[in-house]
């Protein structure tokens, strides 16, 4: 019997219309939710991704302003934009899509972003706050994975994780809040000897390489819950993820397609984020 498909799309619309409300609620009190989208230059990848958080946005009810920069902008006039958002009180959350261009150091660029308006996840303070378990945002994609998880209502107490990559953005968080919910934990990485022999042993397997198709049936536990993160695009022009869904349908218990997966739940979870940075504000 095939797998259950974990329906990211259906699971997204159901937490957006619960956002929506909460952020009319939050409006009629005199505090819309703010985020600001920063792109810098022309990728057209991050175009789709920023105009679909700021379609997003609208339908949730949350104000969103997107700033567009060249590609030729300097660090120090960057920097500028955020530290003039840090002082906006109608924004309460900041995101900077990535990748940004080469002569631009993104690790300063995320550090300058004031942590309270930090929906992203990713500035050090949240990273080290998520280590001791109290994070103040959670970053997008493993929050959005967890979610799934809750959706089937899996008992991921005592369960054996795996997460094949270790990436800042979705490998390390996605592990520490799998350990904060109970989980045992392996993180295998592009150096790990051997990787089937700790995918085969995972009730949760999450995969985050970008990699096409890495993980193959002989490499999953019959029943596993698999949870796909990567989004490829083939030489044909189609998606597929780093899990060979075709072939793994056949022996997991639950799996995410791709697209429509872990994909909208990311930005589900990015407007999320946006909520509670309004809330905290608001309070």
């Amino acid at each position: 019997m095939p797998a259950k498909l974990l329906d990211g799309n259906l699971l997204s619309r159901q937490i957006r219309a619960e956002i929506a409300t909460s952020a009319a609620i939050l409006g009629a009190k005199g505090t819309k939710p703010g985020l600001a989208v920063i792109l810098v230059g022309e990728n057209p990848a991050s175009q789709i991704y920023v105009r679909n958080k700021v379609k997003a946005c609208a339908e949730a009810n949350i104000h969103s302003e997107l700033i567009q920069l060249p590609s030729d902008i300097s660090e120090e006039q960057l920097l500028s934009h955020i530290q003039k958002l840090n002082q906006n009180s109608n924004i309460h959350g900041i995101l900077v899509q990535l990748p940004l261009p080469s002569h631009i150091d993104s690790h300063l660029v995320l550090e300058t972003i004031a942590p309270l308006k930090d929906v992203d996840g990713f500035h050090v303070s949240n990273a080290g706050a998520l280590m001791t378990g109290k994070p103040i945002f959670k970053p997008c994609t493993p929050y959005g994975c967890m979610k799934i998880l809750e959706s089937i209502d899996y008992p991921i107490r005592g369960a054996r994780a795996v997460m094949v990559g270790a990436s800042n953005i979705v490998g390390k968080p996605m592990a520490m809040l799998l350990l904060q919910a109970g989980a045992t934990i392996t993180i295998c990485n592009s150096k790990t000897k051997d990787i089937a022999a700790h995918t085969k042993e995972a009730d949760i397997l999450v995969v985050a390489t970008g990699i096409p198709k890495m993980i193959s049936a002989h490499m999953v536990k019959p029943g596993a819950v698999v949870i796909d993160v990567g989004i490829n695009r083939l030489p044909d022009g189609k998606l597929c993820g780093d899990v060979d869904f075709d072939e793994v349908k056949y022996v997991a218990g639950w799996i995410t397609p791709v697209p429509g997966g872990v994909g909208p739940m990311t930005i589900t979870m990015l407007l999320q984020n946006t909520l509670e940075a309004a809330t905290n504000f608001y309070h």
